[in-house]
């Protein structure tokens, strides 16, 4: 196992480190899905299914293995929403999706517009999409395509406008769409007294990096909801701070993409668990898929003993088996996993040899036999004594 470790080639390197950061990815996903105590149930369910599979639990295999089918199409449905998410941002990753900033004039104009909405108690709800596709979650809507203006932001959420109760949604440095629908959150725990604008900003925060800024009708009050959180801001400053820090994170000048790195050097502790993960399966799948020879010294067991008979002698009692297989399928086998069977019906009394062939030997499925030394073994039987002429015996070795 050393010398396959040492030995490891550039590709298996490549390898490695690629399934490191897959596996440092998906911790991190773990850590902000809201099924992830579900996760950890079918993880537990996973590991219980291979600790029963090792110790030869073979009804609790085969409920696992039965209910395996049902457990995927349940994760499939708990995990819809994020598993989609994931690939969404996979591919915004792989297509390098372009996002356009908003100017500084223009989150001005935001600013002073939302100002004067939480002054007047008008409700508000603006949409900053980040990288991630925001259609697919949104329902209803009217293009405008207008620029950003402090009077145009103003009339789309008066009171008397017929889509005021929509979210209008900033693409750069205009309006895209007015009177737009989004999925409401079931967070009671975050939202609180909040009302239904602000479950829709902390509902698309959940499933997009959409940055989405509610103003509270009845309290005057703004809010920001980002990445699945939602919190109340206190001044202009903090609205113009947030939607700022929000476009360098998502699109960061050529001067600031050193942020990227800094982001991902944040979850050095999912990097620290990952890469443990990551040897121990390439440890399985690599040198743990080499087949190799080893040997076992093998009880021999005596099956089938004639009606009236009783075993005196098994000559060995053990055997040399020496037996070929994949590493990593011999983990966690110890002496038990192994037996070498004889059938000594055919024997009356006497002594007798029997040949010791692969059938023989009880062996898990994937392990092979290669030889047996000694490849024989010579069985002892008397005729059993009743427990009369045990008495007889007893008595007369007494009075002797």
């Amino acid at each position: 196992m050393i010398e396959s470790v040492l030995s490891i080639r550039l590709a298996e390197l490549i390898d490695l480190v690629i399934v490191w950061a897959m596996v440092w990815a998906g911790i991190a996903w773990l850590r902000t899905t809201s099924a992830r105590l579900a996760l950890a149930g079918l993880g537990i369910l996973l590991a219980f299914y291979l600790v029963a599979k090792q110790f030869g639990l073979v009804l609790t295999t085969w409920i696992l293995q039965s209910f395996a089918a049902v457990a995927v199409l349940v994760a499939v449905v708990v995990f819809q929403q994020d598993l989609r998410r994931r690939f969404e941002q996979i591919a915004a990753l792989g297509l390098r999706r372009s996002l356009a900033r908003v100017g500084p004039d223009v989150v001005d104009t935001l600013v002073r517009a939302i100002a004067k909405l939480a002054e007047q108690r008008r409700g508000a709800l603006i949409v900053f999409p980040g990288r991630e596709p925001v259609a697919g979650h949104m329902e209803g809507g009217l293009s405008l395509r207008a620029d950003i203006t402090e009077p145009l932001l103003l009339s789309l959420f008066d009171p008397n406008s017929p889509g005021h109760d929509g979210a209008v949604i900033v693409s750069g440095d205009r309006l895209s769409r007015f009177a737009v629908h989004l999925p409401l959150s079931t967070d009671h725990a975050q939202l609180g007294q909040r009302g239904t604008r602000h479950a829709a900003a902390l509902g698309l925060a959940e499933v997009t990096d959409a940055l989405c800024i509610a103003v509270s009708e009845e309290r005057g009050t703004v809010s920001v909801a980002e990445s699945g959180l939602i919190r109340t801001l206190g001044s202009p400053q903090e609205v113009s701070g947030e939607i700022r820090a929000f476009f360098d994170r998502i699109a960061p000048a050529r001067a600031q993409h050193p942020t990227r790195s800094k982001r991902i050097f944040k979850q050095w502790r999912e990097g620290a668990i990952a890469l443990p993960i990551a040897g121990i399966l390439w440890i399985l799948a690599i040198p743990g898929g080499n087949v190799v020879e080893f040997k076992r010294q093998v009880r021999v067991s005596v099956n089938g003993t004639p009606k009236g008979y009783e075993i005196q002698a098994v000559e060995p009692e053990k055997v040399s088996v020496t037996l070929a297989g994949r590493r990593r399928d011999l983990y966690f086998l110890g002496a038990e996993a192994f037996e070498v069977r004889v059938d000594a019906g055919p024997v009356r009394q006497g002594q007798r040899n029997f040949a010791l062939a692969p059938e023989n030997v009880r062996r898990p499925d994937d392990i092979e036999v290669r030889d047996i030394d000694p490849d024989q073994v010579t069985l002892s039987l008397r005729p059993r004594q009743t427990s009369a002429a045990k008495s007889d015996e007893d008595s007369g070795g007494k009075s002797q």
